[in-house]
């Protein structure tokens, strides 16, 4: 590379690296939920260590630094996936939302220490599982859409981290390439330049719009605001009443647009009276407080003992077993046969 283009390069890097920093640091001292803080601050430590990994100038420059630096590089997909997860779908940290990370370190550790014949597969299958990761993270994306409550990050959500997403898959191209033996001078050059643009530009909204997409460190259902105005309080009536009376969520399939149909409001002001009337920021939480509430009593009742935790699940409006236990868990941090069992209550043969 020419000395015009290296010094492009390391600058662009620079950039990069600055913007990751300030979003680090402003993520980690914020007042945001633990499992986004934790998560945005290694999904950005990561991305500086690639930045700083993927130029031989910079590895060059750093010395003894190399090996811990590359170390962090290696599985900053599984970091960008997690931060996605907690980001967009409300998920508290647990440990297996560290297994996509714990994955992609080991892969990259045997490609790190691999025979030369070796290497070059498993460093191709590595990044085809980077490239699946974000492409699974532009699918959450999608997914928890019409849910989101939040305004602010219904709005970045399309342009911003689709953009993100789409960048780590092209990025995977050019090392799968590379790691096929394809490799040109401008590789490097357009990998600076993109962190750049994409870093700079993530710091920007991200760090000025912190509050609003990120929330307070509080649980899923926030202390709710007042509502003052009158039609908004008839709506909020008619919304209790169909939820609590009617028991609108034990339907499978609920959505809000169908809810805000029964209530007789159009479907943003709906969100807006769920979100800052009731405090909570998904669709999914506002349903499922209702759902896991009941469920306790449920599970703590005797005259309830035969029956099974999945059938207690379809009742309530699961539509399997899977994302039942994870709500149960997520909310009262035990396992729905755990709960059952903690109050005394007896444990079915087939408990499943």
């Amino acid at each position: 590379m020419s000395p015009e283009l290296l010094a492009l390069e390391l600058t662009a890097r620079g950039i990069a690296i600055g913007a990751l920093a300030a979003l680090g640091v402003g993520l980690w001292a914020s007042a945001v939920g633990r499992a986004v803080r934790t998560a945005g601050a290694l999904f950005t430590a990561s991305v500086i260590a690639y930045a700083i990994n993927s130029s031989p100038t910079l590895v060059g420059a750093i010395g003894a630094f190399a090996a811990p630096i590359h170390f962090m590089a290696l599985a900053g997909a599984g970091l960008f996936w997690m931060f996605i997860v907690t980001l967009f779908e409300d998920r508290p940290l647990a440990w297996p939302l560290f297994a996509p990370w714990g994955l992609l370190t080991a892969l990259g550790l045997i490609g790190w220490t691999a025979q030369a014949g070796q290497r070059e597969t498993v460093w191709v299958v590595h990044n085809l599982i980077e490239a699946a990761l974000a492409a699974h993270a532009l699918f959450v994306i999608a997914r928890s859409w019409r849910g989101d409550l939040v305004e602010a990050r219904r709005r970045l959500r399309g342009p911003l981290l689709g953009a993100v997403t789409i960048y780590v898959i092209t990025l995977s191209g050019f090392e799968i390439a590379e790691g096929l033996g394809y490799f040109q001078d401008w590789f490097r050059l357009l990998g600076g330049a993109s962190l750049a643009i994409y870093c700079l530009a993530g710091a920007i909204v991200f760090l000025g719009a912190r509050q609003e997409l990120f929330g307070a460190a509080v649980p899923a259902a926030a202390p709710a605001q007042p509502v003052t105005e009158a039609a908004d309080r008839g709506a909020l009536e008619a919304l209790n009443r169909l939820m609590d009376e009617g028991e609108a969520w034990r339907r499978e399939g609920l959505t809000i647009g169908g809810l805000a149909q029964e209530v007789g409001i159009p479907e943003h002001r709906l969100r807006r009276l769920i979100n800052d009337g009731l405090g909570f920021r998904n669709f999914a939480a506002f349903v499922n407080d209702r759902r896991i509430e009941a469920a306790k009593r449920l599970l703590a009742d005797p005259g309830k003992a035969r029956a099974t935790v999945a059938s207690i699940a379809y009742d309530l409006g699961f539509g399997s077993l899977g994302p039942f236990n994870r709500a149960f868990k997520e909310a009262t941090g035990l396992t729905p046969t755990e709960w059952r069992r903690a109050q005394g209550s007896p444990i079915p043969e087939n408990p499943g």
